[in-house]
């Protein structure tokens, strides 16, 4: 079945490329020229992953990001004009999962896609094969995918649930950055390790009770992060 993309920004020269060039690969693409457009489509259609520019009409990218995020965990890539990091890290805050900087080469584009679907929901190095399992307040639903404190769910985006799944069932096995970024984000992904401590920084946030005195997720100075059970 053709993965289905929707592409947001309000350049309609944008749009028109992407799509013809998603297209091209055999993808059903939707688009939509503002922030309150988009919100609209992701409610009321299922995509497999939203390419979404910051500098929107009506709602800016950052926003529509961040209301997604309160109904669904479908994959988000920013489109950004500007080259700061700080623009780049906070749209990994806001729950995306990745980032390009325009202007971009479609093919780049287009890889970053591929990697993000490619790994789809899930990765290779699992060890427990149990459905749900219980670590002191949390609770994780793998088969669900979902994630449960103090019987609350919390709301992971789906890289924040996939970092968190290899962890748990890899319990004190430390990985490095750069295996967390192969492992989740697949070895061509072209991002860079930040990405992973964004997403480990979010991830603590979200489950632990005391994010800079972590229970569950540790990190190994100088080597990498491990899951303690």
């Amino acid at each position: 079945m053709a993965k289905k993309v929707l592409v947001v920004d309000d350049e309609q020269l944008i749009v028109k490329g992407i799509k013809y060039s998603l297209i091209q690969d055999d993808m059903d693409v939707d688009a939509a020229y503002d922030g309150e457009e988009a919100l609209n489509k992701a409610k009321s259609n299922k995509y497999d992953i939203i390419l979404l520019d910051v500098m929107l009409p009506k709602i800016d990218g950052f926003e529509v990001c961040q209301r997604i995020r309160e109904f669904s965990d479908v994959p988000i890539i920013m489109l950004t004009a500007k080259g700061e990091d700080m623009d780049k890290i906070l749209g990994l805050e806001y729950g995306a999962d990745d980032y390009v900087t325009k202007p971009f080469n479609i093919l780049e584009v287009k890889a970053r896609i591929k990697a993000i679907l490619r790994r789809g929901r899930g990765h290779g190095e699992e060890k427990k094969d149990d459905s749900s399992v219980t670590y002191g307040d949390m609770r994780i639903d793998y088969e669900g995918r979902r994630v449960y404190i103090k019987d609350r769910e919390i709301n992971l985006t789906a890289k924040e649930f996939d970092v968190l799944e290899l962890l748990s069932k890899n319990s004190n096995k430390v990985y490095s950055r750069e295996k967390l970024l192969s492992t989740i984000w697949g070895f061509d992904y072209p991002g860079d390790v930040r990405t992973v401590d964004v997403h480990i920084r979010r991830l603590r946030e979200k489950i632990e009770e005391n994010p800079g005195d972590p229970k569950y997720i540790h990190t190994k100075w100088g080597v990498g992060y491990y899951f303690e059970a």
